[in-house]
């Protein structure tokens, strides 16, 4: 089992942003929770509009909330709305469910953490977040 530092967060952080301006993206933000819930990093890009901290962070929580990345969230919200509205209830509405929210998982496949990215479409901000977690040596689990 691998923790989730604040250097590995650093490393997510760092990686997932550098890729955004490759892909010449807009301005990106990148929550880190560690699998408590807990914030462990965010950053933003100038630019980002005023939620994106919350997006960010709302799309992480949600990957931790079901144990899967966002994108499980978004193909169920389509098929059982009501589902989905009644987990956000639950969260006092801190589940974004869109793709962005990745769930982070150690060599054993333990959920370690999520990473929720914000600021361009959501499969963009999905990739910019797995190549975060793949640098810093984690398993990627969008859903």
């Amino acid at each position: 089992m691998t923790d989730l530092t604040l250097e590995k967060a650093r490393v997510i952080i760092s990686t997932a942003l550098s890729r955004g301006r490759e892909m010449e993206l807009n301005p990106l933000t990148v929550a880190i929770l560690d699998a408590g819930g807990q914030l462990k990093a965010l950053e933003r890009e100038d630019g980002t509009s005023t939620l994106r901290t919350k997006i960010a962070q709302g799309k992480a929580n949600g990957a931790l909330a079901v144990g899967a990345g966002t994108r499980t969230l978004f193909k169920r919200a389509q098929e059982q709305p009501y589902f989905v509205d009644a987990l956000n209830g639950l969260a006092d509405g801190n589940i974004v469910p869109v793709p962005g929210g990745v769930l982070i998982r150690d060599s054993d496949g333990k959920p370690v953490g999520a990473v929720g990215v914000t600021g361009d479409s959501s499969d963009n901000d999905e990739i910019c977040a797995v190549a975060g977690i793949e640098a810093a040596g984690f398993k990627a689990d969008v859903g």
